[in-house]
């Protein structure tokens, strides 16, 4: 289920956990609604909103932090991409059948994460950009002391050029427990049913929950797409990697 669908459920629950709560206020006595009743409940939303609270920071920097993680290894296998192929123009012509195959590697790379640059369905396969190129790296027959050491470090960037992409490709997965967004959902529709048993029937009500319940939605959308990080509209942008490929080969 993509966000979008996940956050529309979600608001589904909230709202309706909202209209649930007005119309217990009518089906209920009136002596569960008197103003004991009412503190207690609001001492038992209060605790609840607490560790709904305290559960949505955790949801947030657990996204945010992973996010930004994968940002940095993206722009960190960029930036070794361009060094390698400065590595291997220095080393000598020899290697351009390689610097093409990097070109290539990239491009494939490009177009497999950003299909179009649309919502699409991006992400990492199992492919990687490192070990074709470290497999001629090897084969090459250095001459000089300089090359010999230019072989030497742009094997090593290959090398981590491949972890860098098998370490993305492991963490293409969700960061995000169910049982935890399970539990936070139920908290906040708890929360919701609690506010429509109190509320008056009338359109203003109806419209705040309404109002509110999509703006929770629309938290928890953002924090699903944060954890979604190669498509969507909060996905990671391409230009590192466009700003590589159009350097490669220079």
């Amino acid at each position: 289920m993509n966000p979008e669908e996940l956050s529309a459920l979600i608001f589904c629950c909230l709202f309706g956990g909202a209209l649930l709560g007005v119309w217990l206020r009518g089906a209920l006595p009136a002596n569960h609604l008197d103003n004991e009743t009412k503190d207690l409940v609001k001492l038992g939303v209060g605790l609840v909103g607490t560790m709904a609270a305290l559960l949505l920071g955790l949801l947030v920097a657990s996204t945010k932090s992973s996010y930004d993680a994968r940002s940095g290894e993206l722009t960190q296998m960029a930036a070794n991409v361009i060094l390698l192929d400065r590595l291997l123009m220095h080393y000598g012509p020899e290697t351009a059948e390689t610097r093409e195959l990097l070109k290539t590697s990239v491009a494939q790379i490009l177009d497999q994460i950003w299909p179009k640059e649309g919502r699409g369905e991006g992400g990492l396969g199992a492919q990687t950009i490192g070990s074709a190129i470290l497999d001629q790296l090897q084969e090459l027959v250095p001459r000089t002391d300089a090359q010999r050491a230019l072989q030497s470090q742009a094997e090593s960037i290959a090398m981590n050029l491949a972890q860098t992409r098998w370490l993305l490709f492991e963490q293409s997965g969700s960061s995000i427990s169910t049982p935890f967004l399970i539990v936070v959902v139920f908290w906040l529709t708890t929360l919701f049913v609690s506010f429509g048993l109190f509320a008056p029937r009338n359109p203003t009500a109806i419209s705040v929950l309404f109002v509110s319940a999509l703006s929770v939605a629309g938290a928890l959308f953002l924090i699903l797409e944060l954890d979604h990080p190669f498509i969507g509209v909060m996905q990671i942008s391409s230009t590192p990697v466009r700003n590589a490929l159009a350097l490669i080969g220079k």
